[in-house]
């Protein structure tokens, strides 16, 4: 697993430096945002495993991030724990109100706060909620989410998988292939900027698995953006050698030497108006099947 991501919004540059170089040095890859809408712009661009937020900010305040945070599909799973000089018991309810996860008041003692996104963290991880790899839902959140498409009248559900991911990630490591997914969910967040809405919804099941649900014309678009996009830049994770020589070296059961090609990725594309579902089996049933099919073009 990588670094769990942190994001800090604070305004107060001293306050901000101190948690990062802190947080840093507690092994955390931590980035920083001094205005709410810098916050929410960073948030879209990597999803972090938590959000730090601080409530008085020069433009929204921290109650309009989370709110809209938690109001955007596709972000409303991230831990938030408010940073505050308030200690109003009213202030703290209209935090948690809004979904955040945890609130601390200024001046505050950094080990509790430590502590505090440790837990919120792992919670999140233990309870199914987020891949530690790369943020995104997974588990019980995309379980949840295919039952709500079903009661909907229309929808598109993408499964997708990174095809010769092992054998990347035997030549090139753990550490390289965490980048692939981390680069993976970045490409899926821009695609679904560029021709989604924030009702739509990307997943995390696990390994190299991702899924996508989002309105039944957006489907097509996104799907052939993806396949394009991934194709290309995903290049940019292999060595000038592999490259230009189209696969990789990697080992068989047998022990030989064998050629693998260059990563692409396989999309199933399912449609509502295409298929009659009772339940979220044959959704994602259906979705596979597709996604094979896609595969052995």
């Amino acid at each position: 697993m990588g670094k769990a991501r942190i994001l800090i919004v604070e305004d107060d540059f001293d306050i901000s430096n101190m948690l990062r170089i802190y947080f840093s040095g507690q092994g955390f890859d931590v980035d920083v945002a001094p205005r709410g809408e810098v916050a929410l712009d960073k948030t879209r661009q990597g999803l972090p495993h938590l959000i730090v937020l601080d409530i008085m900010l020069p433009d929204i305040d921290g109650y309009e991030v989370c709110r809209r945070l938690r109001t955007n599909t596709r972000t409303s799973h991230i831990p938030v724990i408010f940073l505050t000089q308030r200690d109003e018991r009213s202030d703290k309810l209209q935090g948690l109100e809004l979904g955040a996860d945890d609130y601390i008041t200024k001046p505050f003692d950094i080990e509790e706060l430590k502590l505090r996104v440790v837990n919120a963290i792992a919670r999140a991880e233990r309870e199914s909620l987020t891949d530690p790899r790369s943020g995104l839902p997974s588990g019980r959140l995309i379980e949840e989410q295919l039952r709500q498409t079903l009661r909907r009248d229309s929808w598109a559900y993408l499964d997708l998988r990174l095809n010769y991911f092992e054998g990347f990630k035997e030549v090139y490591g753990f550490v390289a292939a965490d980048d692939v997914l981390r680069f993976t969910t970045m490409l899926l967040g821009e695609v679904m900027d560029e021709f989604g809405s924030p009702e739509d919804f990307i997943g995390h099941p696990g390994g190299n698995n991702f899924i996508i649900i989002c309105k039944e014309d957006t489907g097509p678009k996104v799907h052939a953006a993806i396949k394009q996009r991934f194709g290309e830049q995903v290049l940019s994770h292999y060595n000038f050698m592999d490259r230009e020589q189209g696969y990789i070296e990697t080992t068989a059961d047998s022990g030989d030497k064998q050629k693998t090609p260059l990563m692409n990725i396989s999309v199933g594309l399912v449609l509502s108006s295409q298929n009659q579902v009772a339940d979220i089996r044959e959704i994602t049933e259906l979705a596979a099947e597709a996604r094979r099919a896609d595969s052995a073009k």
